[in-house]
């Protein structure tokens, strides 16, 4: 989500906590009370990547963290709220089902951290789960380094998220989703009009080069539709002929 608060400065508030997570970062506290919690990232593009991942997010229905506005253009804020858990590892088994509803979400975004490093990139508040961080979306890794020509039309994601073992926490979270729920997250994704994503970029400040990336994603994702049963069928048969 987005506040309609105006651009903070932190310059003007009191730092009342630290960092977090692998960002220089620090809690910051406004004369009225109001607590934000505010990244400072390599640059400007950063900041916007994150912000754009941000404005998808919300696009699609997906819960987030409220996003703020920031003085400083390489600084990403959000708005702090004291979360119930943190960690894959601590949500039930409904939290990872609610969880898993966004997978395909992740997958379009190219959110590779959408777990975590250490499984820290989900958190619960008032019985929602969240993605605290969009760090890892779009063009930039977590760390930052640009990811190049593995952020392209091809949403590769759809496999990668469920079955990297170098990205454990994403495996514990979405390895065991069924092919009717996968479809279906791949359904909250594809359901959007080609027109809402170009708006959307385009309003916040976004290259119509980008949009058209993330159409394009969309219809790689819409062309994966019906493969994942029959993908399914297909190991199983493999199996019992290897059992025969």
């Amino acid at each position: 989500m987005t506040s309609d608060i105006p651009p903070i400065d932190t310059t003007a508030m009191h730092r009342v906590g630290g960092q977090l997570g692998t960002n220089p970062a620090g809690l910051f506290e406004d004369d009225g009370g109001r607590r934000f919690y505010v990244k400072t990232l390599e640059s400007p593009m950063h900041a916007r990547n994150e912000a754009m991942a941000a404005r998808l997010y919300r696009l699609t229905g997906a819960p987030t963290l409220t996003y703020v506005r920031t003085v400083e253009p390489e600084q990403i804020a959000t708005q702090w709220v004291q979360l119930d858990k943190r960690c894959v590892a601590h949500l039930s088994e409904r939290e990872r089902r609610q969880a898993q509803r966004w997978f395909g979400v992740h997958a379009w975004t190219a959110n590779w951290d959408a777990a975590g490093f250490d499984g820290d990139n989900q958190g619960v508040v008032d019985g929602q789960v969240l993605t605290l961080d969009l760090g890892g979306a779009l063009s930039f890794r977590a760390h930052g380094d640009p990811k190049g020509k593995a952020f392209g039309t091809r949403v590769d994601e759809l496999d990668i998220l469920r079955r990297d073992e170098d990205n454990p926490h994403a495996l514990r979270l979405f390895a065991d989703m069924r092919s009717e729920a996968i479809e279906e997250a791949i359904e909250v994704v594809v359901r959007i009009p080609d027109e809402r994503i170009l708006q959307v970029i385009l309003d916040g400040g976004g290259s119509r080069k980008l949009a058209e990336k993330m159409i394009a994603r969309k219809a790689d994702m819409a062309g994966r539709l019906g493969t994942f049963e029959s993908a399914v069928s297909l190991c199983a048969s493999m199996m019992e002929s290897a059992n025969a």
